[in-house]
C-alpha cells in the first residue's frame, strides 16, 4: 500500500470516528497531553507505586506528552534529552541509551516490567517499542540489581506502554496519530481502540512506519532507511473487587532496516536486518487488600521472542599465491546470520503496609534466556592464472553456527524494606537480593557442514570445536541502602548506596569469530562483575524553582574485557591441531565512573518557563590507568519554552555536547569535535469538535542544519554525521 492510499485509509477512519462519537464518551487520552509537574509523579520501576519526590533513587521520567513533542523515531530519541543519559546506535532506527557511562550490557531494559533481553553487538531492543505507544519511560540511574537482579549495575530503562481502565459507566474511544518527518521522508500512523466498564476493559492498537535514508548535512547517509509496523493487545478483567487479571500482546515487526554502523560488521560492509521482531505475550493476576497490612500479592508471568535476520554484503576480496603460479581469490558475496532469543519469566510479590511509616516487599522471580543462532556464508573462490584469466571458480555455502545453543537462567528472591521517621522527614530504604544463576551450551563447531557448486553437504576434514558443551553455576548477591532527609517542606538531601552485580551474557560466553589472522573468542568461565556505588543528590520542589543535582561514583571489580591470548583448537575427534592469535573475555580489570548531573527548571511567570540541565561521566580502567570506552562527553541543555492557553506552547532550546579529543578516549576510538544544535518544537492546545479532540505537534531539529558527528554512534561504526535540519508535524486524534 504506498503512502497516498494509508493517508486515505486513516482519513476514512478519522471520519467514521467523528460519526460515532456522538455516541461514545470523552477520550482519556486527552489525559496524557497535560503537563504534569515533575514533583507529581508516580512511579512504579521501585516494584510499588509511589511519587518521585519520595524515592531517595535518581529517576528521568518522560510521559506521553514529552514523545508526541518531539520528532522521535525511537525511544532513545526522546530520552537522549534528559540529564545523565546520551544515546548511541547503529542507525537511525537501531539505537540504544549509554546511562552515566553504563552502555546497554550494563543497563536492565524492561517493557511494562519484562526484560527485554539480547545482549548482543546490535540489540536494537529499544528500537522494537512503539514510541505512539508509550505511557511512560522511567529511567532509574543507578544500581538496582537488588530489585531487578544481573545487569543492572547502569540503572534500569522500564517503557511502560497504555493500558485500558476500568470505569463505573461503559465506554468506547479511541486515538489516531499520523505523523510526518522531512529529513527522511518517513511517516507513521498509529491507531488505539479502547472500551470497558466496572469490570472489564480491551485496548487494541496498531501502527505503521516507513522512512528512507536519512539526509545529513555532508549527504544522505545510506543504508539508514526502514519499515516497521506494531500490534498490542490489553484486557483486564476483575473477578472480585479485589481481584484482577490483566493480559497483554504486543508485536513489532521491521524489515528492511539499514545498518549503516556496527562495530560487528567490516568497514566496508553493507549490512541490514532483512526481518527483526519482538513477540510479548504477559499475564498478571493481583489481590489487593487482603487484609489491613497485607495490601497486594501479585503473580506475573511472560514469554518473549525476538528473531532478528541480517543481511551483509562485505564488500571485501582477498587473494593468495598458489605454489604453482596461481592466484586464489575469494570473493564473499552474502552473510546471513541468524538468531533467536527466547526469554520466559515469572514473578511472585508480596507488598505489606505496617502502618503510614513502613512499607515492605518481598518476592521471587525466575527467567531464562535461551538462543540459538546459525549463519550461512555464500562464497566464490576463483583460480586466476598470471594473465588474469579466470581458470575456475567454485561457489561455495559454509554452514555456521556462531555461537552453541544455549541458556541462561537466573533465581532470586528479594526483599525491600521502606521506613519513615522523624514525622516523615527521613526516609530510608533497604534491599538485598540472592541469585542462583545457572548456564548450559551444547557442542559447538566453527563450520557445521560446507556445499560446493551445489553438491551435498560435507563437513570439513579440518572443522574445529570452539565451545565442548558445559554447565556453569554462579552464585551472587546484592544490596541497596538510601536515604532521603527533608530539611524544609520543599528541599531535600538523597544518598544511595548499593553492591550489584552482573552475570556474563552468553555473547560474552560463547562467542566465536574467526577475523582469518586472529579469533574473537568467549570465556565458558567467566566471573560475574561486582559493582560499589554511591549517589549524593540535593533536590529542591518549589512553587517556581525546581532543582536537582547529583554526584555519584561506581567502583567495579572482575570488569569483563578482551585481552590477547591463544585459542587451541581441535578436530572433532577432540585431537589438538594448532593455536591462533585470539581475542579472549576475561576478568581482569578495575574501572571507576564518577560524575555529576544536574536539572534546573524555573518558571518566571504564568507560561513562561527556563530550564537547563547538564551531565558529565568520567570512567578510568585503574589497571592500566586508561580511559574506559563508550563514555559519552560532557554534555547539557539550555531552553525556554511559552505556553498561551488559548493557543498553543513553543519550545526553543540548544543541546551541546563537549570534545572528546586524543588524550580523554579509550584505544581504538575516534575523537570527535563539540558540538551543538537548535531544536524547535510547537504544539497547539487541544481543539474540541463535538465530544472528540484535535491537536497538533510539530518543530523543526537541528534548526541551523549543523553538521556533527554523536561520539557514541561514531565509535560503534560508520556514521560520521547525524541527521540534518528536520521538518516534522504530527496530528493526534481523540474521539
Amino acid at each position: 500500500m504506498n503512502s497516498k492510499k494509508r493517508f486515505a485509509a486513516l482519513a476514512i477512519l478519522l471520519g467514521m470516528a467523528g460519526l460515532s462519537s456522538a455516541q461514545t464518551p470523552q477520550s482519556s487520552e486527552s489525559d496524557s497531553l497535560q503537563v504534569i509537574e515533575l514533583k507529581d509523579v508516580v512511579v512504579t520501576s521501585m516494584k510499588h507505586e509511589i511519587k518521585l519526590i519520595k524515592t531517595p533513587t535518581q529517576l528521568s521520567v518522560v510521559n506521553s506528552l514529552g514523545c508526541k513533542k518531539l520528532s522521535a523515531f525511537t525511544v532513545a530519541d526522546v530520552l537522549k534529552y534528559e540529564p545523565g543519559i546520551s544515546m548511541g546506535g547503529d542507525g537511525i532506527w537501531a539505537t540504544n541509551i549509554n546511562v552515566r557511562g553504563f552502555s546497554e550490557n550494563r543497563l536492565v531494559t524492561l517493557v511494562d516490567g519484562n526484560r527485554v533481553e539480547t545482549a548482543t553487538d546490535l540489540t536494537a531492543s529499544l528500537s522494537m517499542i512503539d514510541v505512539n505507544d508509550i505511557q511512560r519511560i522511567e529511567v532509574i540511574k543507578g544500581a538496582q540489581s537488588s530489585l531487578f537482579g544481573s545487569g543492572a549495575m547502569g540503572g534500569i530503562v522500564n517503557m511502560i506502554t497504555k493500558d485500558g481502565y476500568f470505569s463505573d459507566k461503559n465506554y468506547l474511544h479511541g486515538n489516531a496519530t499520523a505523523g510526518y518527518a522531512s529529513v527522511n521522508n518517513s511517516h507513521s500512523e498509529y491507531l488505539s481502540l479502547n472500551a470497558g466498564g466496572r469490570r472489564w476493559y480491551v485496548k487494541l492498537n496498531g501502527s505503521y512506519g516507513h522512512a528512507n535514508d536519512v539526509k545529513t548535512p555532508e549527504g544522505i547517509l545510506p543504508n539508514s532507511g526502514f519499515t516497521t509496523n506494531n500490534l498490542g493487545a490489553r484486557m483486564g478483567f476483575k473477578l472480585a473487587e479485589n481481584h484482577v487479571v490483566k493480559l497483554q500482546f504486543q508485536r513489532n515487526w521491521s524489515k528492511d532496516v539499514g545498518i549503516p554502523g556496527g562495530t560487528a560488521f567490516p568497514i566496508n560492509a553493507t549490512a541490514k536486518y532483512a526481518n527483526i521482531g519482538r513477540t510479548l505475550f504477559n499475564a498478571s493476576y493481583e489481590i489487593t487488600n487482603l487484609s489491613d497490612c497485607f495490601k497486594s500479592l501479585k503473580l506475573s508471568g511472560f514469554y518473549q521472542n525476538i528473531i532478528r535476520d541480517v543481511e551483509m554484503q562485505p564488500h571485501t576480496i582477498t587473494t593468495s599465491l598458489m605454489p604453482n603460479g596461481n592466484t586464489q581469490v575469494t570473493a564473499p558475496q552474502l552473510f546471513t546470520p541468524h538468531a533467536v532469543h527466547t526469554t520466559f519469566g515469572g514473578q511472585l510479590q508480596g507488598t505489606w503496609e505496617f502502618g503510614e511509616h513502613n512499607t515492605l516487599i518481598v518476592g521471587v522471580d525466575a527467567w531464562q534466556r535461551s538462543m540459538t543462532s546459525k549463519r550461512e556464508k555464500y562464497i566464490n573462490v576463483s583460480i586466476v592464472n598470471p594473465d588474469g584469466d579466470t581458470i575456475k571458480t567454485n561457489k561455495v555455502e559454509r554452514f555456521e553456527s556462531p555461537l552453541p545453543d544455549c541458556s541462561f537462567a537466573s533465581a532470586g528472591l528479594f526483599a525491600q524494606d521502606e521506613m519513615h521517621f522523624l514525622d516523615n522527614r527521613l526516609t530510608l530504604t533497604v534491599g538485598g537480593r540472592l541469585d542462583g544463576i545457572f548456564v548450559t551450551n551444547g557442542l559447538c563447531h566453527d563450520v557445521d557442514s560446507v556445499i560446493t557448486n551445489g553438491g551435498p553437504a560435507t563437513i570439513p576434514a579440518t572443522q574445529r570445536v570452539t565451545f565442548e558443551a558445559g554447565k556453569t553455576t554462579d552464585l551472587s548477591w546484592s544490596a541497596n541502602m538510601g536515604l532521603l532527609y527533608k530539611v524544609g517542606e520543599k528541599t531535600e538531601f538523597v544518598m544511595n548506596a548499593a553492591r550489584s552485580y552482573r552475570a556474563a551474557s552468553l555473547e560474552e560466553r560463547f562467542r566465536y569469530i574467526d577475523l582469518g589472522s586472529k579469533v574473537q573468542l568467549g570465556n565458558p568461565n567467566l566471573k560475574p562483575e561486582k559493582g560499589y556505588s554511591v549517589d549524593l543528590g540535593f533536590r529542591h520542589w518549589g512553587d517556581q524553582l525546581d532543582f536537582q543535582v547529583s554526584v555519584f561514583a561506581n567502583y567495579l571489580t572482575d570488569m569483563i574485557v578482551e585481552t590477547n591470548g591463544i585459542f587451541v583448537y581441535s578436530l572433532a575427534e577432540g585431537n589438538a591441531l594448532d593455536t591462533l592469535p585470539a581475542l579472549i573475555y576475561d576478568n581482569v580489570d578495575k574501572a571507576m565512573l564518577y560524575g555529576a548531573d544536574f536539572n534546573l527548571d524555573y518558571h518566571i511567570i504564568d507560561g513562561l518557563q527556563v530550564y537547563m540541565s547538564g551531565a558529565y561521566t568520567i570512567g578510568f580502567n585503574l589497571n592500566n590507568k586508561s580511559y574506559l570506552p563508550n563514555i559519552p562527553p560532557m554534555s547539557g541543555r539550555l531552553g525556554v519554552a511559552y505556553t498561551y492557553p488559548k493557543v498553543g506552547a513553543v519550545n526553543l532550546s540548544v543541546m551541546a555536547a563537549g570534545a572528546k579529543e586524543e588524550g580523554m578516549i579509550a584505544e581504538g576510538e575516534k575523537a570527535t569535535k563539540g558540538y551543538y544544535r537548535i531544536d524547535l518544537t510547537l504544539n497547539s492546545k487541544r481543539f474540541e469538535i463535538g465530544r472528540c479532540g484535535l491537536q497538533f505537534f510539530g518543530g523543526i531539529d537541528n534548526l541551523t542544519n549543523v553538521a556533527y558527528t554523536n561520539f557514541l554512534s561514531t565509535n560503534r561504526g560508520n556514521i560520521n554525521f547525524e541527521p540534518g535540519r528536520n521538518f516534522y508535524i504530527r496530528a493526534n486524534f481523540t474521539f
